[in-house]
């Protein structure tokens, strides 16, 4: 009797200890978990915001939640993407909220009035773009008719076609004996939108995966549509905010350019290729020939839609020869080029010598370098801005020509000056990060385009080795010079500036951040 009792017992006691730890211990695990950590998405949202954890080195191997966010968003929203900027001055384009005289502003705008059936919307995103213009930048960073606008330009019905006016300049003017090919060698179309507004379009001239041969000289290098695209970009990841906007179209070139345009010089271009695609090229006088057309298959062709900026006039600018230019002919080179003491000379000139104007010039070498651009020969400003008036970065699209090589002297402004704002570095040294390497952010904002893959995954490499050199320069300036003679405050004042509030301080959001984060220099 006693020896079934003490079975029992041990039978029982083996099944409350099987329930305690298969069952009511793991219940208790999880609430204790629970009551401690609350939600598990706290901790995640706590580091994106750096309230206190961003410290940790988030790898794929660290944290896969983490990883699988969008680096963009969490680039956009660091602090050093959100700087309260004095309240700037707009180009008061007064023309266009006029009521009364819209079909004036059209006409001001360099858009004419095709016979197809058009539509003037007030709240059209190209007119929000050109009002939404101001003197830091082409547009806000929380702009959201910029991604309207991308979506028009994509999709929105073509009502004319025609060339632009630089090459309607040049009719009849090309210069054979010249080394450097006119832009109408490179074929652009100037296509008008249903809602008045207007585009570039730069038809595809070079696949992807093909590189710019070694013995081509910059100019008379391709001009790429994706280089176009690519590098709006990476002027929105540097925050720079200076390229306007550009997003690829496959562009049916017998519906949407034959069939539309009012041009018979451009409607005498076309033909059909004995592969039976239809084709044109440029009139330039000395490229009229058929080998340097650009041909739908049979009728689409993919390019490059670039938003225009406002009239010449109702928003002057005007343009101005790089300091650091180079030789456009096969034997000659520049002063910068021979003279390590170039940068002393440019210091001492007017609009150098004081202002933002040399800073600003630093930014567009950086941004030039990291593309592989080496033709800036010129740079423009809007007039309205005056000398604080940031420099416009147009005409991209012999960028990202080789990926295999960094030319090095596109970075010669940035060395032999030694300078840099602030918030430039800044933002470099955080791209540099692996949790936001320019070349994941860039992937991840080229995706967007109805033409991806923009860039092949070289071309992506390339830009973070571009990166850690344009630092390393940087850093053997700072430790040649010290930081407080190369790194400047945002904004620097010019001699000639009178208007309030033209001081931007970075430094308290560097000194926040410096205390949050590891890994800055």
């Amino acid at each position: 009797m006693r020896r079934d009792r003490f079975l029992l017992a041990i039978t029982l006691t083996t099944v409350l200890v099987a329930d305690v730890y298969f069952v009511l211990l793991p219940r208790l695990r999880d609430w204790y978990h629970l009551s401690r950590n609350g939600c598990t998405c706290q901790g995640v949202n706590f580091s994106i915001e750096y309230q206190g954890q961003t410290s940790q080195k988030w790898t794929s191997g660290s944290n896969t939640t983490f990883e699988q966010e969008s680096k963009l968003e969490r680039l956009f929203s660091h602090p050093l993407y959100n700087i309260r900027l004095p309240e700037p001055a707009h180009l008061e384009l007064k023309l266009y909220s006029h009521s009364k005289r819209r079909a004036h502003t059209a006409a001001a705008s360099n858009i004419s009035i095709p016979e197809q059936p058009v539509t003037f919307e007030p709240n059209a995103s190209w007119l929000k773009f050109h009002l939404g213009i101001n003197r830091y930048a082409l547009y806000s960073r929380d702009d959201h008719s910029i991604d309207r606008l991308l979506q028009d330009m994509q999709s929105a019905p073509i009502i004319s076609a025609d060339y632009t006016q630089d090459e309607k300049a040049l009719k009849g003017a090309c210069d054979c004996s010249q080394v450097v090919k006119p832009s109408g060698h490179h074929l652009k179309l100037a296509l008008k939108l249903q809602d008045f507004g207007k585009a570039m379009f730069k038809p595809m001239r070079q696949e992807r995966h093909e590189e710019t041969p070694e013995d081509f000289f910059y100019f008379v290098d391709f001009q790429r549509h994706n280089a176009e695209i690519a590098s709006f970009h990476l002027d929105r990841v540097l925050d720079f905010r200076r390229v306007p906007p550009v997003v690829g179209r496959l562009i049916n070139v017998t519906g949407e350019i034959l069939y539309t345009t009012h041009s018979d010089d451009l409607r005498s271009v076309f033909f059909t290729s004995p592969a039976n695609n239809t084709c044109f090229f440029a009139k330039c006088l000395y490229v009229c020939k058929t080998e340097y057309a650009v041909c739908g298959h049979p009728h689409l062709l993919e390019g490059s839609m670039s938003a225009y900026l406002p009239g010449l006039s109702i928003a002057p600018r005007i343009s101005i020869p790089n300091p650091w230019i180079r030789s456009y002919t096969f034997t000659g080179r520049e002063e910068w080029e021979v003279n390590p003491a170039y940068c002393n000379t440019i210091k001492g000139l007017y609009p150098y010598s004081s202002g933002n104007r040399l800073l600003n010039i630093i930014d567009m070498t950086i941004f030039d370098f990291l593309t592989g651009n080496m033709d800036r020969h010129h740079y423009e400003i809007f007039t309205k801005f005056g000398d604080e008036g940031f420099l416009l970065h147009l005409d991209n699209a012999r960028g990202f020509g080789r990926h295999s090589h960094d030319e090095m002297s596109i970075l010669a402004p940035l060395t032999q000056c030694c300078i840099i704002k602030r918030s430039t570095l800044l933002r470099l040294r955080l791209l540099a990060r692996p949790e936001y390497r320019l070349s994941d952010v860039m992937r991840e904002s080229l995706g967007q385009d109805p033409l991806m893959p923009i860039l092949t995954e070289p071309h992506l490499q390339a830009l973070d080795r571009r990166l850690g050199r344009v630092l390393k320069a940087m850093d053997r300036c700072i430790k040649k010079l010290g930081e407080a003679q190369v790194v400047v405050t945002d904004f620097v004042a010019s001699s000639g500036a009178t208007g309030r509030g033209t001081r931007v301080r970075v430094g308290d959001i560097q000194d926040k951040s410096e205390e949050r984060e590891e890994g800055w220099s």
